[in-house]
């Protein structure tokens, strides 16, 4: 099948060359010159504009958009969107907010190009695991569509999940999930560096793969880290948040629908970024005022 494909990045050039590897004819575009000649080089034909992209695909196209969410995402599927003909599809498979989707197929249909929200899990790794796709939609586009879908995922590992949205929404509330996860992970592991016992982690981390009830391939990255560096001291304790986590978070509030698990995970994200808080300062303050609790002077 043939597919254009936007956004080269450390997943895009990656599911390029598993489409390849699947006989695939892949357009490919980036930004950066480079990528678009690194993409060349594993068989994908080059192009240099959006504009080249479209006219070098046969009708129906398709158009798979992998860049960075928020404006990045809206001002590729805007232009995608003028460029298109009737019949043509745009599949956006970053991290959207599933908002976003639903106005963006409404906008799309005015001029009877479809819009598919394709939620993609597999990271760096997707290459050679394959990708788990959850995807939204109109169910005849996607139908059209799954060469490229069966591909991707692994066996097993590609769903329609809804109209419209759902895809995303899928996808958003399995980061959330894996926000709890890792979080879980982090807390179980900390514990045990604290302890009186001398307990070797990596071989804890690579002994819970076999057979326990917690294993999971997060676990397995966990001994994989731990094995590069027992001590993570070439790591800062600095997490970002791509943003799943927060949309999660609101959506529960709408529907009153209680994220406790989610929330602590998100908040000591939050919480990893300052190295000093005011809060905490704050603490220590109010205990030596009440009680005259010793207090740490700030180096100054």
């Amino acid at each position: 099948m043939q597919l254009g494909f936007v956004g080269l990045g450390k997943m895009g050039l990656n599911m390029v060359t598993r489409l390849m590897r699947g006989g695939h004819q892949i357009v490919a575009f980036d930004r950066s010159a480079d990528t678009v000649a690194n993409a060349e080089t594993a068989g994908a034909r080059g192009a240099a504009t959006l504009e080249a992209l479209v006219a070098g695909l046969s009708p129906p196209r398709a158009v798979w958009v992998m860049v960075p969410s928020g404006a990045p995402t809206e001002a590729t599927v805007t232009a995608l969107g003028e460029l298109l003909a009737a019949d043509d599809v745009i599949i956006d498979g970053g991290n959207t907010n599933f908002h976003d989707d639903v106005r963006r197929a409404q906008t799309l249909a005015a001029r009877r190009v479809h819009y598919i929200d394709a939620g993609t899990s597999g990271g760096i790794w997707g290459l050679t695991e394959g990708y788990c796709l959850m995807v939204g939609g109109d169910d005849n586009v996607c139908r059209r569509l799954e060469p490229i879908f069966l591909t991707l995922a692994p066996e097993g590992g590609y769903l329609r999940v809804g109209d419209s949205g759902a895809g995303h929404y899928v996808k958003m509330v399995h980061n959330a999930i894996e926000y709890g996860l890792m979080q879980a992970y982090a807390e179980g592991f900390n514990l045990m560096h604290a302890a009186k016992y001398t307990i070797d982690l990596p071989a804890v981390a690579a002994l819970w793969m076999r057979g326990s009830v917690v294993r999971s391939w997060l676990l397995e990255l966990t001994a994989r880290a731990l094995k590069q560096d027992p001590e993570l001291a070439a790591l800062e304790a600095y997490v970002e948040d791509s943003g799943e986590g927060r949309w999660t978070l609101h959506e529960g509030v709408d529907l009153a629908a209680p994220l406790p698990v989610l929330s602590a995970a998100l908040f000591t994200r939050f919480r990893s970024r300052d190295p000093n808080p005011f809060g905490e300062r704050l603490l220590a303050a109010l205990r030596n005022q009440f009680g005259g609790h010793a207090v740490k002077k700030a180096d100054t």
